[in-house]
């Protein structure tokens, strides 16, 4: 029995080149993929920020670093 089953009729070179065309196209939509979901992300982080109420956006920081530090006795370290 032959070891030949192209049955297209392609030959090596042909075969080849769309073997790596298809990883081309592959990596290409895993890529589309990936920026497509950080997108998203984003788009959802924003539209959930947009849904928050005005007040919350004015309002300082809770965390005790956010503000510049006026009093010089916070500022001294021991």
């Amino acid at each position: 029995m032959s070891d030949n089953h192209d049955y297209l009729g392609t030959g090596n070179t042909s075969r080849l080149t769309a073997d790596a065309t298809f990883l081309m196209l592959k990596g290409a939509g895993y890529a589309m993929m990936f920026c497509l979901v950080i997108w998203v992300s984003l788009v959802a982080l924003q539209g959930i920020g947009l849904l928050l109420p005005e007040e919350s956006r004015e309002t300082e920081d809770p965390t005790p670093f956010s503000h510049l530090l006026s009093d010089p006795a916070i500022n001294q370290l021991t």
